[in-house]
């Protein structure tokens, strides 16, 4: 077996990186090492480094720095860190300093630049901004510069909170061009925001000289959460293009404390010219034409006058936000220069296509009713329909892709469903991405369809990988979808094909590659493959290339004559080497052969010759080792030897006290030569000696003689006679020595040899002791005693047998549970019973297994360990708080931890202590999985500490504590009501319908509710009430007439109280008319007169439904509906039929569940052949005017449109002027007056305080004049204190 390679693995566990410095500041190096005490050198440019003044080299345990002093453009090179046989390279980098500040302010890194408050162009004098501090370019880091493509920096991913403003910068170098360049900027895909600039966008372009360089920039001012999302920059010459994308995310605004939530719904109002404005400038998303969300509404109205006039006296007045584009859309061409100029609009090609695109919309389609919408969206391999409705049912219609028409097909279909044209795609792909038109004659309808891809899933992950240096590596991964778009990385960098093709991407259908043919020990590390929908990570270790010898060659003493054959095997099948005899290289000849078949290298010589006699040694090719032996010539002399010579063994351990011991490798061949004399030739008899029975082992050519035989038989008790040829233990008899021989040595054959020979001059014996060693058993399964985050403790237990030899030490190796592949831990052979693996990934469940190793090679491994899986603790929770106190109580509350991790969340332990002692009490019995617990039963007056702790597998986590002791007492909170905005005007409800209206309040200790209505206490048979500590409801199962009235409700605490009232109004469908009757008939004509329902149904009527039906057919036929008056003309009758006619009320509920009908017909009469018309005088139908609707009273509120309306009658039509406080307002452009049959309505636009006052109307004819006047007041909202 091969022994175990040394560590490879990095020594360090932090690195130094590449450093960018200015010429003159200090630089600073740091690497820490995995182990404490190891040797750290510094190099610069292959040179070691000491300390001096200027070079400050230091270490400290295992962390170890390097200081380079006042740098300078010697200092310029390249360094490296030395850790045993662990070397990192890294550079330092020196630049000039820069000539000004201006221009160090134009090379400043292109990261964006956050800021609460407006740009100075939009901050107006007197309000008071609130922004986060900028840091100054040199404290930012520089970014390196893009080598390829036009842009010099890119822009950045940015983050802003609601209300912020941030700003994106890219540079294109300009030093190589002629003519300016061209820079769009794009949100999403195909939004040019070119068109959007205006009162939150802004795009601004300079050169620096002296850099040459372009820089362009965006500015988001104010940003809004539909701000977030991905834009793009595009930069284009005449013959090069380059684009970049990059990201915006918008957070919430945080929250502020104690604020009033409720007075994020006041609107800032614009008193006194523009003089009144929001104290404090807190950004809320609100929409452009109603003003910036006021949350300083609350403050007293004198003191906040004072405030603001104090701050504004010495600075101009504000100017109303106006909206740029009507103005534009008002103004002539001419102008549009002027206007852009006056409103910062720097863009004005954007600006004229955005206002041409304005002005196309604003005309009505005449051939769609419905058009497409702007842009779809569906998932790959989904179906999507795009509608529109047409004015013309009859109308050709064709849908086109791209501007090709689309035919039908299996994918394509048309559907015509009245006048909806309808087009069907099916199983959409990337393909169906495109703009779609629908063509109606000569109008078109435009919409883009966005086709979204499913995630990526990775199906095969990754597995991690050791390997020998120089050796290809090939990681696999496959994914759940054939050509997918993966990304490879190392370490967190992103791999990509370089000019060595050192990586090679590979697909095949849904399973990908990455090659690496010859891999280094820098190729160590993580490699991750990402796709949009996953990723999957895997480790590759690479071991130095070592060269292991598994049978050194060995000694040899061969006599005249014979062979002599040197073998050595080495790991490697690939090395070759070289033979030397005496230092000289052996050159090979018709008796010396050299052979190299696998492993085995061979050094044959025949016919031994005393000139062989010399030092042999082998060298392996690349690789420091030396493999040597030598050769011993034996002479043979030849004596006058006596007829009868007693046999003798001639051993070297004859003379020696303990037997010799021959040590043979399991499974290796044992050859023993013994050499004998004695004249006759003896017999020789090999014996194992054991203690219960020997074995007898002979050669076949036995002396005949009895004696001998029988001196055998006495002497072995069970002997086995084997023949030369058979057997795995046999052996082999020569004129002047023995051979004997173990093929495939194994343990039962270790023992105690006896070599005996004899002849009739006598005997001799001879003890050979032969020890077969192995390697070890494999050990038990190793036991996983801890386990981390990242690390878990194995132990294990020593091998039932050491194969004869000390056990040197332990391989431990691991793998993820679902893999194959395992994967070694340690390159060092582990002398304890224990270690800690490290660097394992949270969550994974992983095995453990080792093998054992001696002297001769490792063990089988060991049954793997029981899978566990790395997990820690949850860190602490956050935002732990004290939500609520009373006299017994406390309420707790917290959000779950940062960081989980993979073991989950069983759930969380709360526990108090008294102050100043150490012991905590459990709060709660068990765990609880809510973040929010309410502790009882607690002591009046006592001071406690209150902690949390979250609890999963792998136990406790951190806990939150209180910063200081909580003291149980209740606290008094003066009663108030937070009344819902809708409840704040008149609730309208129908007969029948459910209320159920919620209101909260706040007040501590808990308030008294009382419920009136219209001063008298409400019936709890009829109306539920219930309260809690936080509100109370009013509840309503069905609605009647006699629940409309004015509800009260107070909270009450001692001696504070606080009182809401609501409107409610209960109303039903009307009664029908009465006393419908026919006033004339004439002609074609019937005219009609009824009288209001008796009962409206507790609400205005809003008009009248007129039917009619003839006398045959009894069919009835809607002549007018929604008609407000009282009397009505029916034309277009057909002569010679009889007519009934029928009238509904309506009001807000609907129509009147019965109608009033005439009681007799109305026969229209056939004209005769002569007609003569009567005469009649001229009537006077002149009227002076006479308002048959008044003006009502009406309260509104703040910044919602208001209406006040009228009705009128008189001829000739009167002439209406509106007037506000006896002023005329027909020049004032706040208000908008209509007139349509008789109903006069004036429109206030967005009113405020000062809008309230008396409003007249009057209309004058040529008859007369009348007037009708009424009351508005406008309200500022619930709570103002004003």
């Amino acid at each position: 077996m091969p022994e175990p390679a040394k560590k490879t693995a990095s020594a360090f566990t932090k690195k130094p990186k590449t450093t960018e410095v200015v010429e003159g500041d200090t630089a600073v190096f740091e690497a820490e090492t995995e182990k404490t005490g190891i040797k750290v050198k510094w190099q610069r440019a292959g040179a070691e480094m000491f300390e001096s003044e200027k070079y400050i080299i230091k270490a400290e345990g295992n962390k170890h720095s390097l200081t380079i002093n006042n740098t300078g453009r010697e200092d310029d090179a390249p360094y490296a860190v030395i850790a045993g046989s662990s070397k990192v390279k890294f550079d330092l980098k020196v630049k000039e300093p820069e000539k000004s500040e201006a221009v160090l302010h134009t090379e400043a890194v292109s990261t964006p630049i956050v800021s609460d408050s407006p740009t100075p162009a939009e901050t107006h004098p007197g309000e008071c901004t609130r922004s986060s501090e900028v840091p100054a370019p040199e404290a930012q880091p520089e970014l390196p510069l893009d080598p390829v493509g036009l842009f010099v920096t890119r822009p950045q991913d940015g983050e802003v909170t609601v209300g912020g403003n941030i700003t994106f910068t890219c540079k294109v170098a300009g030093a190589s061009m002629l003519k300016k360049p061209s820079v769009k900027w794009f949100k999403g895909k195909w939004m040019d925001l070119g068109s959007k600039v205006g009162k939150h966008l802004q795009l601004h372009d300079s050169y620096d000289r002296n850099n040459k360089v372009y820089i362009y920039e965006m500015h988001i001012i104010q940003a809004k959460m539909t701000y977030a999302g991905g834009y793009r920059c595009e930069a284009s010459t005449k013959d090069k293009f380059d684009s970049c994308n990059f990201s915006l995310i918008v957070n919430e605004a945080p929250g502020t404390g104690d604020m009033d939530i409720r007075t994020a719904f006041r609107r800032t109002s614009l008193v006194g010219g523009g003089r009144r404005m929001s104290a404090a400038c807190l950004s809320a998303e609100g929409h452009e034409e109603g003003g910036e969300l006021d949350f300083s509404a609350l403050l007293k109205k004198s003191s906040f006058l004072r405030s603001v006039n104090r701050k504004s006296e010495p600075k101009t007045e504000l100017q109303p936000d106006v909206d740029v584009w009507d103005i534009l859309r008002r103004a002539p061409p001419s102008e549009y220069e002027k206007i852009a100029f006056q409103y910062g609009i720097t863009d004005l090609r954007g600006m004229l296509k955005r206002l041409k695109r304005i002005k196309k919309e604003e005309k009505k389609s005449t051939a769609f009713l419905q058009k497409l919408d702007p842009a779809y969206q569906v998932d790959k391999g989904q179906k999507i329909k795009l509608m529109v409705e047409l004015a013309n049912p009859d109308a050709e219609v064709k849908w086109l892709k791209n501007g090709q028409e689309i035919q039908v097909s299996g994918r394509y279909i048309f559907e015509a469903v009245g006048n909806k044209r309808i087009l069907t795609i099916n199983h959409c792909s990337l393909a169906d991405d495109a703009a779609y038109q629908c063509v109606v004659d000569e109008e078109k309808s435009f919409t883009e369809l966005f086709v979204k891809e499913p995630p990526i899933l990775i199906s095969h992950p990754l597995e991690d990988q050791v390997v020998m240096a120089g050796e290809r590596v090939e990681f696999e991964c496959e994914v759940s979808e054939e050509g997918a778009a993966v990304k490879w990385e190392k370490d967190g960098n992103e791999l990509k094909r370089e000019e060595t093709f050192k990586y090679r991407f590979k697909k095949d259908g849904k399973k990908h590659y990455l090659i690496i043919n010859e891999s280094t020990k820098e190729d160590s590390g993580h490699y991750t493959v990402k796709t949009n929908g996953g990723e999957s990570v895997a480790e590759l270790i690479i071991q130095e290339k070592k060269l292991e010898v598994y049978q050194s060659i060995a000694d040899l003493t061969v006599r005249a004559r014979d062979q002599a054959v040197f073998k050595c095997e080495v790991s490697d099948e690939n090395v070759k080497g070289i033979w030397l005899k005496n230092g000289k290289e052996v050159i090979p000849d018709e008796r010396i052969k050299i052979s190299h078949i696998g492993r085995i290298h061979k050094l044959t010589i025949d016919d031994v010759t005393p000139e062989d006699e010399a030092d042999y040694s082998f060298v392996p090719e690349g690789f420091a080792y030396n493999l040597s032996a030598k050769l011993k010539f034996l002479e043979i002399k030849i004596d006058f030897v006596p007829r009868q010579e007693p046999p003798k063994i001639h051993l070297d351990c004859m003379g020696q006290a303990a037997p010799d011991t021959i040590v043979v490798v399991a499974g290796n061949k044992l050859r023993l030569d013994v050499p004998i004399s004695g004249d006759p030739i003896p017999m020789v008899i090999w014996q194992k000696v054991n203690k219960n029975s020997c074995n007898v082992l002979s050669n076949a050519d036995s002396m005949d003689s009895p004696d001998s035989s029988s001196d055998l038989s006495n002497e072995s008790k069970c002997p086995q006679l084997l023949s030369e040829s058979e057997g795995r233990v046999r052996v082999e008899m020569h004129e002047d020595h023995c051979i004997f021989i173990i093929e495939g040595a194994e343990k039962p054959d270790e023992g105690v040899y006896r070599v005996t020979v004899k002849n009739p001059a006598g005997e001799d014996k001879a003890d050979i002791t032969v020890k077969v060693i192995d390697v070890p058993d494999p050990p038990e399964a190793p036991k996983i005693i801890n386990v981390g985050e990242d690390y878990c403790t194995v132990q294990w237990q020593p091998p039932k047998y050491d194969g004869g030899q000390p056990i040197l030490g332990y391989i431990l190796e691991r793998k993820k549970k679902k893999s194959y592949r395992w994967m070694r831990l340690n390159f060092d052979l582990l002398k304890e019973l224990s270690y800690e693996a490290k660097r394992m990934i949270e969550g994974v469940v992983y095995e453990m297994r080792l093998y054992a190793v001696n002297s001769i090679g490792m063990s089988r491994p060991s049954p793997a360990s029981q899978p566990f899986m790395p997990i820690a603790p949850p860190s602490e929770p956050t935002h732990f708080t004290v939500e609520d106190i009373s006299d017994s109580t406390v309420t707790l509350k917290w959000r779950p931890p940062e960081r989980i991790g993979a073991g989950g969340l069983d759930g969380y332990n709360v526990e108090y202590c008294k102050e100043g002692s150490t012991e905590w009490v459990p709060a709660l019995q068990g765990l609880t999985e809510r973040t929010s617990a309410l502790i009882k039963d607690l002591v009046t007056g006592d001071k406690l500490y209150f902690r949390v702790r979250a609890i999963n597998l792998a136990g406790e986590g951190e806990p939150a504590l209180t910063k200081e002791p909580v003291t149980i007492q209740e606290i008094l909170q003066r009663p108030k009501f937070w009344l819902p905005r809708y409840l704040r005007q008149t609730l309208v409800k129908k007969v029948g319908e459910t209320i159920n209206i919620v209101i909260p309040f706040q007040g501590k200790p808990r308030p008294k509710i009382t419920w009136t209505k219209d001063g008298q206490t409400l019936d709890t048979k009829e109306v539920g009430i219930r309260n809690s500590t936080t509100d109370t409801i009013l509840f309503i199962r069905k609605a009647e007439h006699h629940h409309s009235g004015t509800y009260e409700v107070e909270v009450q605490i001692e001696n504070m109280n606080d009182k809401v009232a609501i409107t409610m109004q209960i109303m039903d469908k009307p009664g029908p008319p009465q006393n419908v009757k026919i006033i004339d008939v004439w002609g074609f004509n019937v005219a009609l007169e009824w009288k209001p329902p008796q009962d409206n149904g507790n609400a205005q009527i809003s008009g009248y439904t007129i039917q009619k039906a003839d006398k045959k057919t009894m069919e009835w036929y809607t002549v007018f509906d929604h008609y407000r008056r009282t009397n009505c003309i029916v034309s277009d009758l057909i002569m010679g039929n009889e007519y009934y006619f029928r009238v509904f009320s309506e009001n807000l509920c609907g129509l009147s569940e019965t109608a009033a009908t005439t009681k007799t017909p109305a026969y229209i009469q056939k004209t005769g052949t002569i007609y003569k018309p009567p005469s009649y005088k001229e009537h006077d139908f002149s009227e002076a005017p006479k308002f048959t609707h008044p003006l009502v009273n009406r309260s509104v509120i703040s910044g919602y449109n208001a209406t006040l309306s009228c009705a009128v009658r008189g001829s000739p039509k009167p002439k209406i002027f509106w007037y506000k406080n006896k002023v005329d307002l027909s020049g004032d452009a706040k208000y908008r007056m209509f007139s349509k049959q008789g109903v006069l309505t004036l429109e206030i636009r967005k009113p405020s305080p000062f809008d309230g006052g008396f409003y007249t109307c009057k209309a004058v004819n040529e008859c007369g004049e009348a007037e009708i006047e009424c009351r508005l007041d406008v309200r500022g909202g619930v709570g103002l204190g004003i």
